[in-house]
């Protein structure tokens, strides 16, 4: 495999995440672009403690080592765990960024229902404040929206929390355009946290929506690249005249989609972790970004279809 000037040859230090380049959150909040999910840091189905947590700890405190700086985490991972695992890791947070979110109640594992009544977003977002040890949350985010409360009381705790001081900006989650054109109406809209990907293309008019805004744009799920990660397929070919992995690609073609792409690929394992801060060095030509493009929107029609 030819080794490229753009892609870490083996045994060489893995780069840093300040090679994605820098965005500010709210017009104030530098971080740099490519960031960690702290999702997976838990144990299965997000519940409980994780299985390895010494794993878990020295993976978060290999993150500045990494030029890592933003951090996103939620109350429900575990619930609690997380954000308690990056205090213990991470506190005081010199250099690094903590996002948390609320929203979100859990009854188990793998269940996430969602609760939006003010009383309990405010209160969620005074204990986020405890378990992490600041005085103020830098980025807080809306889960979800509950349709089962009245979006406007849901967006009026958070602008009550943003006049109290217990966070600094604030976003949302899983929302539409028309969702974030009205949120705008109460405060200021920072970030956007969607599931997108490659080959998951059903938020591109939010991303949009998003980079006309000036609004960063979290996605979850980043790595993700279907059935073009195949072997012997246009992304495993590129992955290979890279010396890169599938998702380093998948990764790398993310960031390169929108100057406000932030996203956040999670793990519980310094390799892992490596791993994806080591796609912020790779350079994908036009060509290769317009075939992967291409590829993963005909991949996400056909799965639409398919759906339909």
């Amino acid at each position: 495999m030819t080794e490229q000037p753009n892609a870490p040859a083996r045994g060489a230090a893995v780069p840093s995440a300040a090679q994605s380049g820098t965005f500010r959150i709210g017009g104030d909040l530098e971080v740099n672009r490519l960031g960690f999910g702290a999702m997976r840091i838990t144990g299965e189905g997000v519940w409980g403690d994780p299985a390895d947590p010494e794993g878990a700890l020295d993976t978060l405190r290999r993150l500045p080592e990494l030029g890592v700086n933003f951090i996103d985490t939620a109350d429900s991972y575990g619930p609690a765990v997380s954000e308690e695992l990056i205090r213990e890791a991470l506190h005081p947070y010199d250099t690094v960024v903590i996002a948390t979110k609320g929203g979100l109640t859990r009854t188990g594992p793998n269940k996430w229902p969602p609760c939006g009544r003010p009383e309990y977003l405010i209160q969620q977002a005074h204990l986020s404040r405890r378990r992490l040890g600041v005085d103020r949350i830098d980025l807080w985010q809306l889960h979800r929206i509950d349709h089962k409360v009245p979006r406007d009381e849901q967006f009026a705790a958070v602008r009550e929390l943003m006049d109290s001081g217990v966070i600094l900006h604030a976003g949302l989650s899983e929302v539409s355009v028309e969702d974030i054109q009205a949120a705008q109406q109460v405060f200021p809209v920072s970030t956007v946290q969607n599931l997108y990907n490659l080959v998951n293309r059903k938020s591109e008019a939010v991303l949009d929506y998003c980079e006309a805004e000036n609004i960063g744009f979290i996605p979850w799920y980043p790595l993700a690249a279907g059935s073009l990660s195949r072997p012997g397929s246009v992304l495993d070919e590129i992955a290979a005249r890279l010396n890169a992995t599938p998702s380093q690609v998948a990764l790398a073609w993310v960031l390169r989609r929108s100057p406000v792409m932030l996203p956040i690929p999670g793990t519980g394992k310094v390799r892992h972790l490596e791993e994806n801060v080591a796609a912020a060095a790779l350079t994908l030509s036009d060509e290769d970004f317009r075939a992967l493009d291409a590829l993963g929107r005909v991949e996400w029609e056909n799965g639409q279809q398919a759906r339909d």
